[in-house]
């Protein structure tokens, strides 16, 4: 059976550093690299702590990511997500194993793990072989109507009322929405809730929107080319509203390169306030989503599912809040 003298002569540290570490001392100063070193180490030698028989002084979640590393990297509202669960897992002693969907034989990685966050859209078929390999999963940025399971989403209702009536108190009463398609391994469209509740606001409130309405990703590319072809059109709406700051950042290059002006000719508002949203040009006014607390709050309920079980399903929504800066103006009458 491995000692902590085992695991601190392979990781290179003393054995009070890797005692500390794996008692979550929050007092030791160590980087988060040596932290992660001594984790992964314990795991690999199969450490267990003599404390309590049989118990697992480190627990192996999985982190799997619906999204490619580059797709991650591009919009980095997943990214965030992922830190949030990492940070986590790094405070509270928990080895972590992370894959993408695009990984070849993704699966066989999450084979040993004891806890699993989902991260992303998944079908229902995907869903019953991650249940198949823990009964401590969560699933993230996915609402799933199934009540054993666990899923943290964003309040999109309220965020979506709350960029509307923001759009509206400034006057606009004739607002376009750009959007992405998101489609599951069973190639079925996922529907983005921002734009049902989207249209579902115009309508009650008598918002011309109908000619204004255009899908394609969620990407930078998808955003200029999306405003482009809303942009053949002699008859524009005054404000736009983006469902991801990546869509918004392209139509905000689209407007530029025609020479019309964010906000004085038209106001673009974006979703997500991601860390390049406050550095375009004009500084995007955006829905902020609490992507990291996702993260984290997610690798905490699953981490507590896994010793509390059998453990009672959890449906969270988090609130997301309006960031306002310059993308946006009011309209004179």
């Amino acid at each position: 059976m491995a000692t902590i003298k085992d695991i601190a002569v392979t990781a290179g540290v003393s054995s009070a550093t890797v005692s500390r570490i794996l008692n979550n001392d929050n007092t030791l100063n160590v980087s988060s690299e040596t932290r992660q070193k001594v984790l992964d180490t314990a795991h690999t030698l199969n450490y267990k702590k003599k404390s309590r028989a049989s118990a697992k002084s480190v627990y192996t979640l999985g982190i799997l990511q619906w999204f490619s590393p580059q797709q991650e990297l591009e919009d980095n509202y997943y990214l965030l997500i992922r830190q949030g669960i990492e940070d986590f897992c790094m405070q509270n002693c928990i080895h972590v194993v992370r894959t993408y969907k695009a990984d070849v034989n993704y699966m066989d990685t999450l084979k040993s793990v004891d806890a699993l966050v989902c991260v992303g859209k998944f079908s229902a078929e995907e869903i019953k072989r991650f249940r198949e390999i823990t009964s401590s999963i969560i699933f993230l940025d996915m609402p799933i109507d199934d009540i054993t399971v666990s899923t943290i989403t964003l309040d999109f209702e309220h965020a979506v009322k709350t960029c509307m009536d923001y759009l509206t108190s400034l006057g606009h009463r004739k607002i376009g929405f750009l959007g992405g398609k998101e489609y599951l391994a069973d190639h079925q469209l996922f529907p983005d809730m921002r734009k049902t509740l989207f249209m579902e606001y115009c309508r009650k409130h008598h918002i011309i929107c109908e000619p204004y309405i255009v899908e394609e990703e969620f990407t930078v590319e998808s955003g200029y080319l999306m405003m482009n072809q809303l942009l053949k059109s002699d008859d524009l709406p005054t404000a736009i509203v983006a469902s991801s700051d990546p869509i918004a950042i392209g139509a905000l290059r689209a407007l530029n390169d025609r020479g019309i002006r964010v906000p004085d000719d038209i106001s673009v508002m974006g979703f997500d306030d991601t860390s390049l949203s406050s550095f375009t040009t004009p500084p995007l006014t955006t829905i902020h989503a609490p992507a990291y607390d996702m993260g984290s709050f997610g690798a905490n309920i699953v981490f507590n599912i896994l010793k509390l079980q059998p453990a009672t399903a959890m449906k969270i929504q988090l609130p997301c809040q309006l960031m306002e800066r310059q993308s946006c103006r009011k309209l004179e009458l």
